[in-house]
């Protein structure tokens, strides 16, 4: 957005503040609660009404600044305030007023209830000012001329496979290079619409977190690059095309590129064990994680009324297979889910659910010390998580796990967390590849063998250049300065200058174990226990995208605190299998 969209944004918010905050302040003189002042900052309740809007105003511009304005959005506008709101009756009588009058907060239940009256009239603010911010600056931008049209057939034309860390990173450091190169078009191409935070997904399966707060819209979050939601079908690199489809039944379309970033990312890789893709949940999207926490609230219902005590049984057995860091948390947070909820189902007694966490590994957690893996198996398990190591999954049926040697885990929910593999359209490439199927890149990042192609992300190998002989690990703070890399290499590429090697060391690796405990390794420095688990939320909260997602995560967290995991079943069909969704998403057979 240009500086005049922004200038806009901050008066408008600033006006809408001053409206709302007119408003809370004759709710609360009609409460005879507290002052303006008191409710946003929990300053004296003696400062003049004019200090009192002038705070209303400042904190409305800050609304505009944060949120923007985006037409056709009124509803998304006015629950924006009302977010807004709640989180200043958080920010102001909850613990500012407490800490001015030299009391610690203490974020109570009776402190809520309290201040409750309060809350109305903060959310009576903020939906006030959230929709006269949307009626301003949309009175204000009809009046603002609209920017003169990018050209339809730039001559050089960069196209980015996948809408991940790497991808949307890479999309964004090129815009801020190219800003004012209009000789140039940047298209994105990406099957969902969202850059998912993937380290909060185990929540989200939990039902500790709301599925779209950890996902920010890829179109919001790029300016000037085009978006396309389409599958990738192939890659011509002769002919330097893509070739796309935007659903199953509709028509392909051909894209031409000069420059062409890989950032597909990975899938789950299921070794073609037999039943084990058609029978098992993995933990790779929005969708994923959704359908598990129906499935497994679901099982709760049907376990609560279940006449037969063996089926009983299988229905509360959970199983989650890979000891890394997603199996690691997802065992942690369903444990959690399934113990913080059962008291809303009679029939099922604390010792009824069983959790049990496959790995095929002599210790869980690879990627840390072993002195904090042996530290967050012993939490696990004194919660009454069992731990099968050096185990391997042989297969799956619907109503068990199947596991090398001829034992089997009787069971109707396997997490399967234990394999990935790259995109499978890069072994249609004629390029280097390892054995897993990534493509080889240099250290600039730039796919051996191929010209103007570049990868990052999962579905590259990358070498180490601060650790010879090895390769960058698929997290997604490497993914994430991979795509800045790429895009700086790119833009060098356009100008004619030589591309700089990635260089990037580990800052930090976090591991949430659930019960506000968690274990981290930051630059060698070993952290366990509630210090861990608050550097764990400090750190991915900073790292969500979007000040907007930031407040409804915290949001989600602090209302976790006083309120039971919500139970209500988003779907009241059946909870499909991989198998079953992927056949009924398609219309014809897969090319």
């Amino acid at each position: 957005m240009t500086s005049l969209e922004l200038r806009r944004d901050v008066w408008a918010g600033a006006a809408a503040g001053l409206a709302g905050g007119g408003i809370l302040a004759a709710t609360l003189h009609l409460q005879g609660k507290m002052s303006l002042t008191v409710g946003l900052t929990g300053l004296a309740p003696q400062a003049a009404p004019a200090v009192q809007l002038g705070i209303a105003g400042l904190l409305g511009a800050g609304f505009g600044a944060v949120f923007r304005y985006q037409p056709e959005s009124a509803a998304s506008s006015l629950t924006a305030g009302l977010l807004y709101g709640l989180l200043w009756w958080i920010v102001g009588p909850l613990t500012l007023s407490p800490l001015l009058a030299g009391v610690v907060p203490s974020w109570s239940l009776e402190d809520a209830a309290a201040g409750f009256p309060g809350l109305i009239a903060h959310l009576l603010y903020g939906a006030v000012m959230g929709t006269a911010f949307y009626l301003m600056a949309g009175a204000w931008r009809r009046r603002i001329p609209a920017p003169p049209p990018v050209p339809d057939a730039p001559p050089v034309r960069i196209v980015i496979l996948g809408g991940g860390f790497a991808g949307v990173s890479a999309a964004q450091r090129l815009e801020h290079l190219l800003r004012r190169n209009r000789a140039v078009s940047i298209t994105l191409v990406s099957e969902s619409n969202y850059l998912l935070f993937t380290p909060m997904l185990a929540e989200v399966a939990a039902s500790g977190l709301e599925a779209q707060h950890i996902s920010a819209p890829v179109r919001a979050a790029l300016l000037r690059t085009v978006f396309r939601r389409a599958e990738v079908l192939a890659v011509d690199v002769a002919a330097q095309t893509v070739r796309l489809r935007a659903t199953p039944s509709a028509r392909e379309e051909t894209l031409r590129y000069d420059h062409l970033v890989l950032a597909l990312g990975s899938v789950p890789n299921f070794y073609d064990l037999p039943g084990l893709e058609a029978h098992t949940f993995s933990l790779k999207s929005l969708e994923d994680a959704t359908r598990l926490r129906n499935h497994v609230i679901g099982l709760l219902e049907q376990a609560d009324v279940e006449p037969d005590p063996v089926e009983r049984d299988r229905q509360l057995t959970f199983v989650v297979a890979g000891g890394g860091f997603a199996g690691t948390e997802m065992v942690a947070e369903l444990f959690d889910l399934v113990h913080s909820v059962r008291r809303f189902f009679r029939g099922i007694r604390s010792a009824d659910p069983r959790f049990v966490l496959v790995h095929s590994g002599v210790r869980i957690l690879p990627e840390l010390s072993p002195a904090l893996a042996a530290y967050a198996q012993r939490k696990l398990e004194a919660r009454g998580i069992e731990f099968l190591l050096n185990t391997r999954v042989a297969g799956a049926r619907r109503d068990a796990v199947l596991l090398v040697g001829g034992d089997e885990i009787a069971t109707r929910t396997i997490v399967w967390t234990a394999g990935n593999q790259p995109h499978p359209l890069l072994r249609t490439l004629p390029c280097e590849r390892n054995r897993a199927g990534a493509v080889s890149a240099g250290e600039a990042l730039q796919v051996t063998g191929l010209v103007n192609i570049w990868a990052a992300g999962d579905c590259a190998q990358i070498p180490d250049v601060l650790n010879q002989g090895k390769f960058c690990p698929p997290t997604a703070q490497h993914a994430l300065r991979e795509g800045w890399v790429v895009a700086d290499n790119v833009a060098a590429a356009l100008r004619g200058r030589p591309p700089r090697p990635f260089r990037f060391r580990t800052i930090a690796v976090l591991v949430a174990l659930g019960h506000r405990t968690a274990v981290a390794e930051v630059r060698g420095w070993k952290f366990s226990g509630f210090l861990a688990w608050f550097m764990w939320r400090t750190v991915y909260l900073s790292k969500l995208p979007g000040f907007e997602k930031k407040v409804r995560v915290a949001l989600d967290w602090a209302l976790d605190m006083f309120f039971p995991r919500d139970i209500a079943l988003s779907s009241a069909a059946p909870t499909p299998t991989i198998a079953q969704s992927v056949e009924a998403s398609a219309d014809g057979p897969r090319p």
